[in-house]
């Protein structure tokens, strides 16, 4: 039976990825895609989701969620990796539903008609999740599992010196979740960075015939041209496309419990993950953390499933 699932992502190019990666996949059913605000705003996120969805067309339709802009956020700009419209500057077209839907309110009523049933996979920040707990705590022993990317075990940021980007961009929202009594389990930016593609990667994507290749040859050259460009480097990560291998893929990954909060306040270390990692850690256990991944394996599993989604598409 396929699993139940809610994707909820800032809808970057690694975002449009994990969805080229699980909306094709027959052991998943995917419930709904839930926009949220971060590396782009909340109305490029909305744009954006829909443009994925409808670029794509899966053979099943899921549900989307809308996102809404996120209290106290930072003046964080991503621009100059992503372009504008956090997609490349592809300029796709979406058509702008009269009814939409809050993400945090769909999350809600999916969880309660599919009581225990529904694996949140959250890949950008996790405002939408929070904000459905906030409004009813008795969602939590609904859900099955929450997977979440984000934060650095060993404190070497992407977005700061000690902080990833989805953690930074909405700390109290992250601390609620991961401290929350919920099976949960983490991936970390430690690991997704392990996972490198060199420029050709683009030789293995589906056929530019497919709805799959065609989309991703839209977006992924602006990452690479960026990131040699900007940062220097020649090889990208595609931390959410990694994210959305631990639902596909999870035996892949080595996971330890740890006991973990999330800074909010500091100065220099809004959105650090401090581990409580002594002999007798103070804290509770609070989530379930992957620290490895055969980094190759990996890497071949995402493109092997893209192409799976291409042949769906062609």
């Amino acid at each position: 039976m396929p699993r139940k699932v809610i994707i909820d992502c800032d809808m970057g190019i690694d975002d449009a990825v994990a969805l080229c990666m699980t909306l094709f996949d027959s052991r998943l059913d995917v419930l709904a895609v839930t926009a949220t605000e971060g590396c782009v705003s909340a109305e490029q996120a909305n744009s954006n989701l829909q443009a994925i969805v409808t670029e794509l067309d899966p053979a099943r339709y899921p549900r989307l969620g809308m996102a809404r802009s996120t209290e106290d956020a930072p003046p964080v700009d991503t621009r100059f990796l992503y372009g504008d419209d956090g997609l490349g500057n592809a300029g796709f077209e979406s058509s702008h539903r009269q009814r939409a839907v809050a993400a945090d309110k769909l999350m809600a009523e999916l969880i309660r008609a599919n009581p225990e049933e529904v694996t949140i996979l959250c890949l950008g920040p996790i405002t939408n999740l929070a904000r459905a707990i906030r409004r009813d705590p008795t969602l939590l022993p609904l859900i099955d599992q929450i997977i979440m990317t984000g934060g650095s075990l060993t404190g070497r940021g992407n977005i700061t010196p000690c902080a990833e980007f989805n953690f930074y961009f909405d700390p109290s929202s992250t601390r609620e979740v991961i401290k929350s009594r919920s099976t949960k389990t983490l991936i970390p930016l430690d690991v997704t960075r392990e996972v490198q593609f060199g420029y050709s990667c683009m030789e293995e994507l589906p056929a530019s015939t497919s709805r799959v290749g065609y989309f991703l040859r839209q977006i992924l050259p602006y990452t690479f041209r960026s990131h040699r460009q900007q940062l220097g480097e020649e090889a990208i990560t595609l931390n959410d496309a990694v994210g959305a291998l631990a639902l596909l893929e999870p035996e892949l990954f080595n996971y330890r419990p740890l006991a973990c909060d999330v800074e909010t306040e500091g100065e220099l270390t809004r959105g650090m993950l401090v581990i409580d990692d002594r002999n007798q850690p103070e804290w509770r256990s609070a989530l379930t953390v992957a620290d490895s991944l055969p980094s190759e394996r990996a890497r071949q599993f995402i493109l092997d499933q893209l192409a799976v989604a291409g042949n769906q598409t062609s």
